[in-house]
C-alpha cells in the first residue's frame, strides 16, 4: 500500500513540492552562511519525494543553536514551502482518492517551518 500511495504521490504532488525544496537549498547554498539551511532543505526534499513509510521525530542532539535557526528558518523560506503543503493539501482532499495525499501535505507543514532539530527515520 505505500508503494501505491507513494507513486500517486510522486506524480501528483511530491515531484512539485520536492522541487520547491531544492529551489530553496540552492538559495541557501548560494549564500554560503545558509548552508545548514541548504542541507536540511534537501532532507525535507528528498522526504517529500517518498513520505509513506518514514516519519519525522525530533533529534536529541538538536540544541539552541537549531531552534534560533529554525526561527530564521521560518521568516524567511519556511512559511512559503507550508503555504505550498496548505494549498496542495487542500486540493488533494477535494477528491476521496487524494484524501490520504492531503493529509500527507498537511503531516509535512510542521517539518516545512521547523526543519532543523529533525530527522527523517523509518515508519514502525
Amino acid at each position: 500500500m505505500r508503494l501505491v500511495l507513494n507513486l500517486i504521490w510522486l506524480v501528483l504532488c511530491g515531484l512539485w513540492m520536492a522541487i520547491g525544496y531544492t529551489i530553496a537549498a540552492l538559495v541557501c547554498f548560494i549564500l554560503i552562511i545558509t548552508i545548514p539551511f541548504g542541507i536540511a532543505s534537501l532532507r525535507i526534499a528528498n522526504y517529500a519525494l517518498w513520505p509513506f513509510g518514514r516519519t519525522v521525530v525530533d533529534d536529541p542532539e538538536a540544541g539552541a543553536p537549531s531552534l534560533v535557526g529554525n526561527v530564521l528558518w521560518v521568516v524567511f523560506a519556511g512559511w512559503w514551502l507550508a503555504i505550498g503543503h496548505l494549498v496542495t493539501g487542500f486540493l488533494l482532499c477535494l477528491t476521496i482518492i487524494g484524501i490520504p495525499l492531503g493529509l500527507a501535505n498537511f503531516k509535512l507543514i510542521p517539518v516545512s517551518l521547523l526543519p532543523l532539530g529533525k530527522q527523517i527515520v523509518p515508519a514502525p
